[in-house]
């Protein structure tokens, strides 16, 4: 489980290096800054969720709510 900004960079670090891309690219792959990508992997905290969770996809992270819940918690 992910539970900071560091852990998920160092995700999206190494699905994008498993993929053979550099920071550069997955940046162009998503319409943003190389500069973002750095910062991301790097685990810098952002307000920037939707490209973060862009890059994520990008890089092929797939984000899942493993826990078997989902959202049917915030119901009961």
């Amino acid at each position: 489980m992910i539970s900071n900004a560091s852990e998920f960079g160092q995700m999206v670090a190494r699905a994008r290096k498993a993929l053979g891309i550099t920071q550069r690219e997955l940046a162009l792959a998503i319409n943003a800054g190389e500069r973002f990508i750095v910062d991301l992997e790097a685990g810098k905290p952002t307000a920037q969720l939707g490209e973060a969770l862009a890059a994520a996809r990008a890089a092929g992270v797939r984000l899942e709510d493993v826990s078997g819940k989902g959202c049917d918690t915030a119901r009961r």
